[in-house]
């Protein structure tokens, strides 16, 4: 029988000695451990405890007050914990600088957005990450005025995976297209439209990464130039298809407006689609190149728990508290680190250390 033992506090009494000098009569008093500040307090492991708790498994505050009382018999306010997020987040300040120092050198980057609430207002939460790290933080703008400030784009030059937003067409870097996003879009144009070649073009993917996959698999480092001809013929005879499906504007019963014509879902993909062909193909050339970026989206995806629970950030201190505690856990965890020892040691002052970008 696997059991756990009775579990409870242990308290330590830390005492100052107090000496007066016999010559002048003063008295010098010793010092404390480091982190002894208050004659009672909570140490570093119920600390990271709760902010564990509140932080990474997104239980709210009050009930993570109630949880450390019943289990360990912690009478600690929700202001108390509170407190400790945000020391663990200004503590935290130079590590996610460190972790965004090496995600602008390293050679591939995921990136994302997703929207958020903070104070009621609508904001935007951006990632940058890799297999082993990542960077979270927020901005009230969702395009290029958000990537400068967050400072990761600008001085990036490997290889970044994204969806189709415009704003990440401006670096200079090189750039792939995430599969997964292509593959909805033709299944709506398949299905919405009726264009045959979205499906034809959606299988072509599909089994183009396979066919990387498996050649993954056998340690190649891309797939054999005469397969992959066959494979890039393919695409462009399918998008030829494509755009002679397309039925020409009438021009002869439409009013006439200022600026371009609305186009068609079918013929905006098209002209993604051949306007980006490199990028959706970089990932047969160069298997190091995944097909999708699911990475960043697993990134983001507890993100969207903690707005399914409280719905919005109550300020903007806390917004950046959950961005940057998220970042370090979410980097230690890449990294085999323990959650609840990367916790204490930030409250001991000396948050783990980032071990590698690329």
């Amino acid at each position: 029988m696997h059991d756990l033992p009775t579990i409870h506090l242990v308290v330590r009494a830390h005492r100052a000695e107090q000496v007066c000098c016999p010559a002048c009569q003063q008295i010098s008093t010793g010092t404390f451990p480091a982190g002894v500040e208050a004659p009672v307090q909570y140490g570093p492991q119920v600390r990271a405890l709760g902010v564990y708790v509140h932080q990474y498994q997104l239980v709210p505050l009050a009930r993570t007050c109630e949880l450390l009382a019943d289990l360990y018999g912690c009478q600690i306010s929700e202001g108390t914990l509170a407190r400790w997020v945000q020391r663990a987040s200004r503590a935290l300040g130079p590590t996610v600088a460190r972790i965004a120092d090496l995600l602008s050198a390293s050679s591939l980057q995921h990136g994302d957005e997703t929207g958020v609430r903070i104070e009621g207002q609508g904001h935007w939460v951006h990632v940058n990450s890799t297999r082993w790290l990542t960077h979270l933080a927020w901005h009230p703008k969702r395009g290029r005025q958000a990537l400068e400030a967050i400072g990761i784009w600008p001085q990036f030059r490997g290889r970044a995976m994204h969806d189709r937003w415009a704003s990440y067409d401006r670096y200079a870097c090189a750039h792939s297209v995430c599969g997964a996003h292509l593959v909805r879009d033709l299944t709506y144009v398949e299905e919405e439209e009726d264009q045959v070649w979205a499906g034809e073009m959606k299988d072509l993917l599909l089994s183009m990464q396979a066919a990387a996959a498996e050649w993954r698999q056998r340690g190649a480092r891309c797939v054999p130039a005469e397969e992959r001809v066959q494979w890039q013929a393919r695409y462009f005879e399918l998008l030829a298809a494509g755009f002679a499906a397309q039925a020409p504007p009438a021009t002869s019963d439409l009013p006439k407006q200022r600026g371009r014509r609305k186009q068609s879902a079918a013929k905006n993909l098209l002209d993604d689609l051949l306007r980006r062909a490199d990028q959706v193909l970089a990932f047969v050339e160069d298997l190091r190149v995944p097909f999708t970026n699911n990475q960043a989206e697993r990134d983001l995806r507890m993100l969207k728990v903690q707005q399914k629970i409280a719905g919005t950030f109550r300020s903007r201190d806390g917004a950046t508290a959950f961005c940057r505690i998220r970042s370090y856990l979410s980097t230690m965890r890449k990294q085999g680190h323990a959650m609840l020892a990367a916790l204490a040691a930030i409250f001991v002052g000396k948050p783990l250390p980032v071990a590698w970008g690329t």
